[in-house]
């Protein structure tokens, strides 16, 4: 029996601004017609969902960056919204919690509702700096999109979606993912802003290359099927 191909899928989280602009850029560059693109969050977890992973045997793959690395983001999502023209409002981030957000679109997702919560949260965050790690702002937000501010909120505390969340982060491990924006198509897998272009291409191709083909064995032997090195993560 032939396996039938799983829909095209990335990863996103609301931290990254790369992700924020990857995922902007793709609603405006699919071409009408195209295969839906399944969307996924992976985010850094908080200590209990890390332990629930670990008994599953996985783990988060993201390394978190240097203080150089982040001081390029700085400068390069800067050149990058200006290029793009966006509106951009850099966020400061305090000890923030990333359940908020991601559990909150989990959540929103069981309504069918998550797109709505999604531009909402990018718009807050992204286009006014807004805070929204904090159940305060996102609950104030979610209701001003229409959504239930209340539940949204409190998913965060939610047993049911943080057993959903610990299956979302082991899905991610088992698909390599080592940070956003991640893209899959087929067995063509892509990471980066600067990778966009190629996954479009590849949903309306028919196939692919192997893609390891050409590579050394010696190689493949020494790295896995892809290196998780990720050299300071997705930023």
């Amino acid at each position: 029996m032939t396996r039938r191909p799983r829909q095209p899928r990335l990863y996103f989280n609301f931290r990254s601004p790369y992700s924020w602009m990857a995922l902007r850029q793709l609603d405006a560059l699919l071409p009408p017609g195209a295969e839906p693109v399944d969307r996924h969050p992976y985010w850094d977890p908080d200590a209990e969902i890390r332990a629930a992973l670990a008994r599953r045997g996985a783990e988060v793959l993201y390394t978190p960056m240097t203080k150089a690395k982040h001081l390029y983001v700085l400068a390069d999502t800067k050149r990058l919204a200006r290029h793009f023209g966006y509106v951009m409002a850099w966020p400061v981030d305090v000890d923030p919690c990333w359940e908020v957000p991601h559990l909150a679109w989990l959540h929103a997702r069981r309504g069918g509702t998550e797109e709505v919560l999604y531009r909402a949260l990018v718009a807050a965050r992204w286009e006014r700096g807004e805070d929204i790690c904090d159940p305060h702002v996102l609950h104030r937000v979610a209701q001003e999109a229409g959504l239930d501010g209340p539940a949204l909120a409190a998913a965060h505390r939610d047993p049911g979606i943080r057993e959903e969340a610990v299956e979302a982060l082991e899905a991610a491990y088992h698909d390599d993912v080592f940070g956003v924006p991640y893209f899959m198509a087929g067995r063509q897998r892509f990471w980066g802003l600067d990778r966009l272009g190629l996954f479009l291409r590849a949903l309306t191709a028919e196939s692919g290359p192997e893609p390891l083909e050409g590579v050394p064995h010696e190689v493949r032997h020494a790295v896995g099927s892809y290196d998780r090195d990720t050299a300071g993560g997705c930023g």
